[in-house]
């Protein structure tokens, strides 16, 4: 074998023993997640909610329980803090394109909210920008497709090494 296909076999093997073990601890590990969404994540809520509490991970709602118009803002920034403030391992928001769940969970120290409306997008969130919350676009997703979003979210690791160096230039204090 030559010495570059050896080396790229080791950190193939790194990567893949770190990702077993992440996600073993994930499996064992009960986890407290921060759940909250406006009017129209309101349906998918309950479903993430009742799949996280089989999972056996203690579940907050700061969410609407209604489907009555509501401002997002004021159901996702409990959720933000909570993860801010390490009262929660993770938190995920639901708003209609998620995009304003996102831009207001932001706003907060340590918060690093990802918009994402495929698998693929949530594994690299979660890998290369350890992103802390999932936001989730209720109008433009399934509700088997944001179950599925969730589960990723929850056991895919952190990849760290370069993207912790430039995650740490994120926040402007």
């Amino acid at each position: 074998m030559n010495v570059p296909l050896i080396l790229n076999l080791k950190k193939t093997g790194i990567f893949l023993f770190r990702f077993f073990i992440s996600y073993l601890c994930k499996k064992l590990k009960k986890m407290k997640i921060a759940i909250g969404n406006d009017h129209a994540g309101t349906e998918y809520k309950f479903a993430i909610m009742e799949e996280l509490k089989e999972m056996g991970h203690e579940v907050v709602n700061f969410g609407t329980d209604s489907t009555e118009s509501v401002d997002y803002p004021d159901y996702i920034h409990p959720v933000a803090f909570a993860v801010e403030n390490n009262e929660a391992d993770f938190g995920i928001i639901l708003c209609g394109s998620g995009n304003g769940a996102a831009i207001t969970a932001n706003k907060h120290q340590g918060v690093r909210a990802a918009l994402c409306w495929s698998r693929e997008l949530v594994e690299l969130a979660r890998q290369h920008n350890d992103a802390n919350i999932l936001s989730l676009p209720a109008r433009f997703i399934s509700k088997y497709q944001a179950l599925e979003y969730v589960k990723v979210f929850l056991q895919t690791p952190f990849e760290g090494g370069r993207h912790k160096r430039r995650i740490e230039k994120i926040p402007l204090s």
